[in-house]
């Protein structure tokens, strides 16, 4: 049956050593990213960068659901890239509520922090999403790993922009408007993982009823 040679070339796809082994390189790139990113924004008093931390602790978080479902069957994985496009949508609103917070505020991040923490997180980011091109157009398990990883480089690039920004204008608008891009990219994003993995459910329950019906 071509629907269940699909559900078996998606699942060896997922089971590939390469691509576990890019899961657990970056994997441990986020991890150390967010525990260090997160320490530099909250130092500097920069919502773009707090963002950007919660982006990598995020990554982490679905990298090691990815590895944990890999080479299990489809509706498995669709299940875990549901909940992973739930988690970075609700991440995404966090950072939208927060930045809309930090704009009663008023404090102004530094600028030196943020372009030196951002432009290392660039190289982080652009390094993974380089090294996880190659499985983008997968299942939605692989695809909503893809697209964290070119969510979070766009970040980075906007941070440093951001940097400049505060730097130039000795404002913190520039900061407050990358970390509402950046939870609008995150709620953007889940919502693509979502669809897709609803769509995989249901294929693979037509499957189902397919096989059920043969064997009847």
């Amino acid at each position: 049956m071509a629907g269940c040679d699909d559900c078996c070339a998606a699942t060896n796809a997922s089971n590939d050593r390469r691509w576990r082994r890019a899961l657990w390189i970056a994997l441990g790139i986020n991890a150390g990213m967010f525990a260090g990113e997160m320490v530099a924004g909250l130092a500097a008093n920069s919502q773009a960068l707090q963002a950007d931390a919660l982006d990598f602790f995020g990554d982490a978080a679905n990298y090691a659901i990815s590895l944990g479902v890999a080479g299990m069957a489809l509706v498995w994985r669709a299940r875990a890239a549901l909940v992973k496009g739930a988690t970075l949508g609700l991440l995404g609103l966090y950072v939208l509520v927060t930045t809309i917070w930090a704009v009663w505020s008023g404090a102004l991040p530094e600028a030196e922090w943020m372009g030196g923490v951002g432009l290392l997180a660039l190289v982080a980011n652009g390094a993974v999403a380089l090294m996880l091109y190659r499985f983008r157009a997968g299942d939605a398990n692989m695809r909503s790993v893809w697209i964290c990883s070119r969510n979070d480089a766009i970040g980075n690039l906007a941070v440093v922009l951001a940097a400049a920004g505060v730097f130039g204008t000795g404002t913190a608008w520039p900061d407050l408007i990358v970390a509402g891009i950046m939870a609008a990219l995150g709620i953007s994003g889940g919502v693509q993982i979502v669809r897709q993995a609803r769509a995989e459910l249901g294929r693979s329950r037509t499957v189902t009823m397919q096989q059920g019906r043969q064997l009847m």
